[in-house]
C-alpha cells in the first residue's frame, strides 16, 4: 500500500515538473504594449505596440494570400464607441520574397504599433476591447498563430 502511494507520488511530481519544464520552453519574441490618448471632442487614439526580440518579424495586416498569415486586430463590439477608419500600421515596412510561402510578404521588424481612432457617442466613461490575431518567424522558424487581448478605458 505504501510502496503504491509513493508510485503515484513520484509519477504526479514527474509529471508535473515535466508540464513546468514544457511551459517555460515556450517561445514569446514579443512584448505587447497598450495606450491611449484623447484627442478632444469625444476622439481617442488606440495603440497597440508590438516590440519584437532581434531577428523575429510579425506581418503586416495586407500580407497577400498563400503567405503567412497577417496581423488582424479584431475589436468588441461597444455601441458608445465608433471606429474611424481603418487600423493603421506604423512602423518600418519590409517588402520582400519569401520562398517558403512563394509570395512577397510584408512585415515589421524591432517594432510596429497598430493605431485606431475612435470616436465616443457623449461624455461617458467607456472601454474598448478586443483582440489581436498575429504570427511571428524568424529566418528559421515560425511561431503557431498568437492571439493578444486587450481592454483600455477611453475617459
Amino acid at each position: 500500500m505504501i510502496r503504491s502511494h509513493l508510485f503515484r507520488l513520484s509519477l504526479l511530481l514527474s509529471l508535473a515538473f515535466s508540464m513546468s519544464t514544457a511551459k517555460a520552453q515556450v517561445r514569446n519574441p514579443v512584448k505587447w504594449t497598450q495606450s491611449v490618448k484623447a484627442a478632444g471632442a469625444g476622439k481617442y487614439v488606440v495603440s497597440m505596440k508590438a516590440v519584437l526580440e532581434k531577428g523575429w518579424h510579425i506581418y503586416s495586416q495586407h500580407t497577400p494570400e498563400g503567405g503567412p498569415i497577417p496581423t488582424s486586430v479584431a475589436f468588441t463590439k461597444n455601441p458608445l464607441v465608433t471606429l474611424s477608419g481603418p487600423v493603421k500600421e506604423v512602423g518600418k515596412l519590409e517588402n520582400h520574397y519569401e520562398k517558403l510561402f512563394g509570395v512577397n510578404v510584408k512585415q515589421f521588424s524591432n517594432e510596429v504599433t497598430f493605431v485606431q481612432e475612435v470616436m465616443v457617442k457623449g461624455k461617458v466613461k467607456t472601454n474598448i476591447s478586443g483582440t489581436i490575431e498575429f504570427m511571428m518567424c524568424n529566418d528559421t522558424e515560425c511561431l503557431p498563430p498568437a492571439t493578444q487581448r486587450f481592454s483600455l478605458n477611453l475617459q
